[in-house]
């Protein structure tokens, strides 16, 4: 049997595998951090389950690219502290963000966050890194869908222009 065959972690990863998940914990890293501050500038009760459940997702993402990278010798990046809870009173308006503001940056993010797992499973050769990626594009599918009964409800979804009239024909 080859190199990439039999037990997919007995397989080496390759350099793109090695960046890509190295580089997606890195992003995990910043999105906790990120997540918790924007926490601490919602007011909206749904809206902070959701962020609460992304910082989740990013910390179960965090702790099987840890494992990955420490099991097959490469460093990790570095990581911001947790960041503290304040409360919302606290937070000057001109400064605050708002809740419509951080479900628009939570969508981006994740719409993003599931082109990055397609390519990511696009590109491995590990069997078990590219299921990985497909579990983490499930949760993130699964949150977007969220986000969008959200948005939509709060009337937060701003759509792009509708095309509603079609040229007549000749």
């Amino acid at each position: 049997m080859g190199i990439l065959g039999g037990n997919p972690k007995d397989e080496p990863l390759h350099y793109g595998e090695v960046f890509g998940i190295w580089s997606s914990l890195l992003v995990d890293y910043g999105m906790i951090a990120g997540y918790q501050t924007l926490y601490n500038h919602t007011g909206d009760e749904d809206l902070k389950k959701l962020l609460e459940e992304a910082i989740d997702l990013c910390r179960e993402e965090v702790k099987q690219f840890e494992k990955i990278l420490k099991t097959n010798g490469v460093g990790l990046p570095p990581a911001p502290p947790e960041r503290p809870v304040a409360r919302l009173e606290d937070i000057p308006p001109g400064a605050k963000f708002n809740d419509n503001e951080i479900s628009a940056m939570l969508t981006g993010d994740t719409a993003a966050g599931l082109v990055a797992c397609s390519t990511a499973m696009g590109s491995s050769t590990r069997e078990d890194i590219a299921a990985m990626y497909g579990q983490f594009h499930i949760a993130k599918a699964q949150l977007g869908a969220k986000l969008l009964r959200l948005n939509k409800a709060k009337g937060w979804l701003v759509p792009p222009p509708l095309h509603v009239d079609y040229p007549e024909k000749d």
